[in-house]
């Protein structure tokens, strides 16, 4: 009697479906610790293997990118005197916390103005935690610009790029110019994200302005190879891939 009517209309509504699309069934449940592990072994094995096959085709793209010139969508902000010298204040390495803050918090008001156009709604997406330094000069430009936020860390052992937070408009999709904050691109990995998580969620391509401070000229190559029509404001471009500072000395740790 009970397993005509508990036992038999529970399997079929709740087991019986899953058994039909399960790519594995362990029996036994979670008391089969010996199954458990072999299969998480066996998709630790596959993920490490999808992961080396990533950062192998990131470093042909790099090197097949590092070639080509800097794409027409790229704008470097013009090498003013003023501009020479607030870059010189902020790579002072005895410049002050509050020095370098004021004059960062200048230049990052022209990079973002640089980014927006005329018309149309913008939004801008900071990524977290060094575009926070960035949210000054937006609110300078565009005081009532709506913003999101992004998360995107570095594997400590593998090295890609992992998606932990993401908070964005609801219409995003619908907005002329969505800016992606970052003070500083390095190798592009992480910019790479970014770009493919709002790309996602709607917005075109040639709507995504990514604003920089510092950009090393590879890992610029490679986003813009990969994303032909994404648009990029930069202040500074060096050959070499450098360690990030710039939230360090911002924001003091």
């Amino acid at each position: 009697k009970q397993w005509f009517q508990f036992v038999k209309p529970n399997f079929e509504r709740y087991v019986e479906p899953q058994r039909k699309i399960a790519d594995i069934i362990i029996p036994r449940g979670v008391e089969n610790k010996v199954a458990i592990t072999m299969v998480t072994q066996f998709i630790e094995k596959k993920l490490l293997e999808k992961s080396n096959l990533h950062r192998a085709k990131l470093k042909i793209l790099g090197q097949s990118a590092g070639d080509h010139s800097l794409s027409e969508n790229v704008l470097i902000l013009e090498d003013t005197r003023q501009l020479q010298a607030m870059n010189t204040i902020l790579q002072d390495d005895l410049t002050s916390a509050e020095e370098f803050i004021f004059y960062f918090d200048r230049v990052s008001t022209l990079l973002v103005e640089n980014g927006l156009e005329p018309v149309g709604e913008t939004s801008a997406v900071v990524v977290l935690r060094a575009g926070s330094s960035f949210e000054t000069g937006l609110k300078r430009v565009s005081p009532d610009c709506r913003t999101g936020r992004i998360l995107i860390q570095s594997n400590d052992r593998n090295g890609e790029p992992e998606l932990h937070y993401l908070k964005l408009p609801d219409d995003i999709h619908t907005h002329d110019t969505v800016l992606i904050l970052d003070p500083q691109l390095s190798s592009g990995g992480a910019a790479l994200m970014a770009v493919q998580v709002l790309i996602d969620h709607g917005v075109a391509q040639d709507r995504i302005v990514f604003v920089t401070y510092f950009s090393g000229r590879m890992g610029l190559n490679r986003l813009t190879h990969v994303f032909p029509h994404l648009h990029v404001v930069v202040c500074k471009i060096t050959g070499d891939i450098q360690e990030r500072w710039i939230e360090k000395k911002y924001f003091g740790c």
